[in-house]
């Protein structure tokens, strides 16, 4: 059967953009409500926040992405949004940061809509509701979070990475300024704009595809390319280029492969951000993607960005067991890239040992 696919409803793109939100809320101030702005707590006294359409009957949201979102933090925010609401509805959401702090926003949306908790909704089409307007103003490009159908939080009672997978999850209306990225310190920039090229190649490598997607995730990768392997991957043009790369990934992200279940093994059990992991995972996937781990590393030897070696040296037996459990259990993205048979390939002894190399 094929899936009626969903993209967000609305773009902006360009330097200088940002000064256009006020103009693009109005319409959603008219219905009346307050607007509810979700920045990364690293905004707060910040300039940004003094050149936002915030009135005073809104509320403002600092997420703390010290650690990637949880299903504790996610029903935390939820709550907070709740008391201040009031029963009611806001006009809108809108989001201001890297995947952390959009990917909070949309889970959020999503439970003032709908009943129950975070962990409730992770899978897939299991939200059943709208959720309210929502705005993506990304200060990071790379996850793609701002044209994705999910809101990827971590479980750690059950030990388990998985988003909310639905249409109702995605944003109605992205604006890109390139200007927001100028100030991002370059290791963050390089190892979340790296997010976009994994989960494109990823896509591209699997066997769930179809042709739009393949087209959308060829140009990010196309992108991505131009961005880390020719000049200074910060320059104004790359960043630009960067985040239509996110934008284009995002709408590209559907099944992703080997990658993103070992990187969600080191997010829960050694509490580490995605877009780092994904570089530690491709380290060791030499033998599953020799082309991409390969062209990743000239990409960091062009920008001059390192890994730091030994990063699971001396953990317990209990935590690479951990490590191991918590990336086995992504089924579908594995079995996308290896096939149904995947734990033959990738045993627990073959797992463990690919993160004792990292």
């Amino acid at each position: 059967m094929y899936r009626n696919a969903k993209n967000v409803g609305h773009y902006m793109i360009g330097l200088g953009a940002l000064a256009q939100l006020g103009d693009l809320l109005a319409p959603r101030r008219a219905e009346g409500g307050p607007a509810v702005f979700f920045l990364d707590h690293f905004f707060k006294n910040h300039d940004l926040v003094s050149s936002l359409p915030v009135e005073d009957k809104d509320l403002v949201v600092y997420v703390d992405t010290t650690e990637e979102p949880t299903t504790d933090s996610v029903d935390g925010y939820t709550a907070d949004v709740k008391a201040f609401l009031g029963g009611k509805l806001p006009c809108a959401l809108l989001a201001f940061g890297g995947g952390s702090t959009l990917d909070t926003c949309k889970c959020v949306g999503n439970l003032l809509t709908n009943p129950g908790k975070a962990e409730d909704y992770q899978g897939w089409e299991l939200v059943k509701n709208p959720a309210p307007y929502k705005f993506a103003v990304p200060t990071l490009s790379g996850t793609g979070s701002e044209t994705s159908r999910t809101g990827i939080i971590c479980n750690e009672a059950k030990n388990l990475k998985l988003g909310m997978n639905s249409d109702y999850t995605m944003f109605d209306q992205v604006l890109l300024d390139p200007a927001l990225t100028a100030s991002v310190p370059r290791d963050t920039y390089f190892f979340t704009g790296i997010d976009t090229y994994m989960h494109c190649f990823e896509s591209l490598s699997g066997s769930y595809r179809n042709v739009v997607v393949d087209a959308l995730a060829s140009k990010a990768i196309d992108l991505c390319r131009d961005v880390f392997l020719k000049g200074d991957m910060m320059s104004d043009e790359n960043r630009e280029k960067l985040m239509i790369a996110s934008y284009l990934g995002g709408m590209a992200a559907g099944f992703v492969g080997v990658v993103h279940p070992i990187s969600a093994g080191l997010s829960m059990v050694l509490h580490m951000h995605h877009n780092i992991a994904n570089c530690y995972a491709l380290s060791v996937q030499e033998d599953i993607y020799p082309d991409e781990y390969r062209e990743m590393h000239k990409m960091m030897e062009k920008q001059g960005i390192s890994l730091k070696p030994g990063i699971c040296r001396g953990l317990t037996d209990e935590q690479y067991s951990a490590l191991y459990e918590a990336s086995i259990v992504h089924e579908k993205p594995l079995s996308n890239r290896l096939g149904p048979d995947f734990k033959k390939i990738l045993t627990k002894e073959n797992v463990i040992e690919r993160f004792k190399r990292m």
